[in-house]
């Protein structure tokens, strides 16, 4: 399930002139008959929506005085959310003639045209408050405090993701609480510029237009407009042409393939940095510990310790945690069970609350191996919002590999991996097309396709963070080593760091040099994966002279010993 809970305005879009008709109440019943939340947001004060709606405990909680106030009606609990305007700033307006004025825990509201009066009582106080309209009404409230932050506020109370909220409103004060989440949606008597910002409009009106919102999330958990969510979506790359390259942030399940050295581990690392960015919530299961250190979320698991599947589920409670779960403690061959352990109890908690967004699985055929009956058994039909990442699909289950409906590829054998995975999972794909992929580059293709598009990763802002001695002489994770293969591709000489790449490059014969340095592969690997712009340029420079390989040699080490300890 996507979308688990609805968030409702209340008056112009549940209520027609302040109440709520018994055709709409049935269509809320109904929704909270799926299991689905209820939460009430509105401008009004608590005491006054009980007044006029007595069955505001359909709602498991409700946000008032637009943002400032939470409360839990099962618990009968009210919470403020903000402080008050100090009492001199009602004072003078009461002073200045201003009228009427309604106060609540928090807000302090009137009428147009007393828009300019209020105003004025704020810069005369020099206090810090904002204005909010909702049609006639004029609000006042503390700043950042709107119907979007009392909506997040109760929503962390709830162990819930904005991401699987839909969102329904008519007015001025509406615009943050759609933008907010997943989906916003306006009633066909919305303010025009609300509807234009829309991700839905109803054609019917009021209490009609939330029920007919209601009948279209229970009939397809609002599937049909999954297209049209493009503000959501997370940039791969850029095309030829310039145009972004997108996974849609739910849905689709993903499978990344290619040799060591083409860039997956950026392509996959940039794709989990947009993620967290983006408040998507991820599980990373990480059978080599080649994520050690991201910051992007809670390491679980040490070469001597194995998490337990109850400590990822507590990391992932929380909606703002992403959890890493770290394997390289467990012996390959007992890694597909903890896998088949932890992916019922993370499809529970998807059934209760959307969560996690996405589950990443690296090195793919450890946890999920083509020869490991009971691994395709506890995977669902289809194991939507998933990444997986291999270096040959081959290797993984094929009843996984069915589901796939998009595939990433890279390196110098893109074509080779997406014939193998059709192979592998009796799809049409082989006699697609596939364009040359240089470094840096990864081909994209949907399920059905008769042509993969080639672009340029996106790389992540905050890649490989790593001091200079790491690039020196430490280890790169595997498909981040440079490969000396010579112009047939006989050889595979890895560099896993720069120490490695000058030793292996003063000894490979004079063809393998120049067929990796007439090409720019050097220069290429320092830019992407070395991530060292100057260090290219300048490889670059050498490269276009065309230096013969005894000089251009000496220059490629010359620029490397200068920047590195090696």
């Amino acid at each position: 399930m996507r979308y688990v809970a609805l968030a409702c305005d209340y008056d112009g879009t549940l209520a027609t002139d302040g109440r709520v008709d018994e055709p709409t109440l049935a269509a809320l019943g109904r929704v909270r008959d799926s299991g689905r939340r209820l939460i009430l947001v509105t401008g009004r004060r608590l005491d006054d929506l009980q007044s006029v709606f007595p069955e505001y405990r359909l709602f498991d909680r409700i946000v008032a005085e637009n943002g400032a106030v939470a409360y839990d009606p099962a618990r009968r609990e009210t919470r403020r959310l903000a402080d008050p305007p100090p009492a001199a700033f009602t004072a003078t307006l009461v002073e200045r003639g201003v009228t009427p004025i309604d106060t609540g825990e928090v807000i302090v509201a009137t009428w147009r045209p007393n828009e300019m009066a209020v105003l004025s009582a704020i810069r005369d106080l020099g206090l810090e408050l904002q204005v909010i309209f909702n049609k006639e009404a004029v609000m006042v409230l503390p700043p950042g405090v709107n119907k979007a932050s009392g909506l997040l506020a109760v929503l962390a109370e709830m162990s819930l993701s904005p991401h699987n909220v839909v969102a329904v409103g008519d007015a001025e004060n509406d615009h943050a609480l759609l933008q907010a989440c997943e989906c916003g949606v306006a009633v066909a008597n919305a303010l025009p510029m609300l509807k234009e910002r829309a991700d839905l409009v109803t054609s019917a009106d009021h209490g009609a237009g939330v029920a007919e919102l209601i009948g279209r999330l229970l009939a397809n958990d609002l599937d049909d407009l999954a297209a049209s969510l493009k503000r959501h979506e997370i940039l791969l790359g850029r095309d030829g042409g310039g145009l972004e390259v997108c996974l849609p942030p739910y849905g689709h399940s993903v499978l990344l393939a290619g040799t060591s050295g083409g860039g997956k581990s950026t392509l996959a690392g940039a794709f989990l940095e947009r993620l967290a960015e983006r408040g998507y919530q991820f599980c990373l299961v990480d059978p080599e510990g080649d994520r050690e250190g991201f910051e992007r979320g809670v390491m679980l698991g040490t070469a001597r310790k194995v998490p337990e599947p109850s400590e990822v589920m507590t990391v992932l409670d929380t909606p703002a945690q992403n959890a890493i779960v770290n394997l390289t403690g467990l012996p390959r061959d007992e890694r597909p069970r903890f896998f088949e352990t932890l992916l019922p109890r993370l499809q529970e908690l998807r059934s209760a609350t959307g969560r996690p967004h996405w589950i990443v699985l690296d090195e793919a055929h450890h946890l999920l191996p083509r020869d490991r009956p009971s691994s395709r058994a506890v995977v669902p039909q289809r194991l939507r919002s998933a990444l997986l990442i291999t270096l040959e699909p081959s290797t993984i289950a094929p009843e996984v590999l069915q589901s796939i409906d998009t595939l990433l590829v890279l390196g110098e054998d893109a074509g080779a991996a997406l014939a193998d995975f059709a192979s592998t999972a009796g799809e049409g794909g082989a006699a697609a097309e596939v364009p040359r992929v240089e470094l840096g580059e990864a081909a994209i293709w949907e399920r059905g396709s008769l042509h993969a598009r080639a672009f340029r990763i996106e790389p992540p802002r905050s890649t490989h963070r790593r001091h200079r001695r790491k690039y020196a002489e430490g280890e790169l994770v595997e498909d981040e080593h440079f490969a000396f293969r010579g112009p047939e591709g006989k050889l595979n000489l890895r560099a896993e760091n720069l120490r490695s790449f000058v030793r292996i490059a003063e000894g490979v014969d004079e063809d393998t040099w120049l067929h990796h340095y007439r090409k720019g592969d050097f220069s290429r690997w320092f830019r992407h994966v070395i991530k060292d712009e100057e260090l290219a340029r300048e490889a670059e420079e050498a490269e276009e002279a065309g230096l013969p390989a005894s000089e251009g040699r000496a220059r490629i080490r010359e620029m490397v010993e200068k920047r590195y300890s090696v």
